[in-house]
């Protein structure tokens, strides 16, 4: 007598959101991560301090080490290691994030809604004279492909009403005052709007939504095009 064969979990859904700096893209992602377990989906939030590997506390703290060599490293020395060694730091780190903690979830049956996706990255190199955009381009190539992309759009200058403060970083290291966020968001921006055309991206102007009817727009779209329903 045969053992009954087990069917293999349908694969999880990845679902990412992205947009300039202030357009609220942790606070629907959080949102959607709640909701989606409420509802009984297995899902994770995987975000950029996202350093858990689970079952295996070895690989957990290389990875919370690559974290925090990528992102809590002292601003002289950012700026001291220059604009081609951190493109590879970031595809060192996204490439760690998707092959330990994205893939296997996903392999699993778990849906995985990402936050600060390489999106926003490739967006910043796009505008960066320094280092060729088929480079940026080609290093984040292999990530596993979104089944779903939330583009949130408003302007960089709504944004900075929202947010009220920024960093160096988020100005592109160009100045301090407000205009220098504002041009150089708005530039990022546009990039943004180039790899919308590339398809499975849902943009959604969020410049005059609540954030209520953000996320209410966002979970319609779930069940729609992925029959998640929340």
């Amino acid at each position: 007598m045969t053992a009954p064969s087990h069917a293999e979990p349908a694969p999880g859904r990845e679902i990412t959101v992205t947009g300039i700096d202030g357009a609220g893209k942790t606070t629907l992602a959080e949102r959607l991560h709640q909701a989606l377990n409420d509802a009984g989906h297995r899902t994770i939030l995987v975000g950029k301090h996202s350093t858990d590997v689970p079952m295996d506390a070895e690989l957990s703290e290389y990875v919370d080490r690559l974290n925090a060599l990528v992102y809590r490293r002292d601003a002289r020395v950012a700026q001291a290691c220059g604009d081609h060694y951190w493109l590879l730091a970031l595809a060192a780190w996204y490439t760690l994030q998707d092959q330990l903690v994205i893939r296997p979830a996903l392999a699993e049956g778990t849906h995985v809604i990402l936050d600060n996706a390489h999106h926003k990255i490739l967006a910043r190199y796009a505008v960066n004279p320094e280092v060729p955009t088929r480079l940026a381009e080609q290093v984040f190539a292999h990530l596993t492909k979104p089944d779903l992309v939330f583009f949130l759009r408003i302007s960089a200058r709504e944004a900075l009403a929202r947010k009220g403060s920024f960093t160096s970083l988020e100005t592109g290291h160009s100045g301090e005052g407000d205009e220098d966020f504002i041009r150089y968001q708005d530039t990022v921006l546009r990039q943004l709007r180039s790899q919308e055309l590339q398809g499975g991206w849902l943009s959604l102007d969020v410049t005059e939504m609540s954030r209520d009817q953000v996320f209410k727009t966002a979970t319609e779209a779930l069940a729609d095009r992925l029959h998640l329903s929340v």
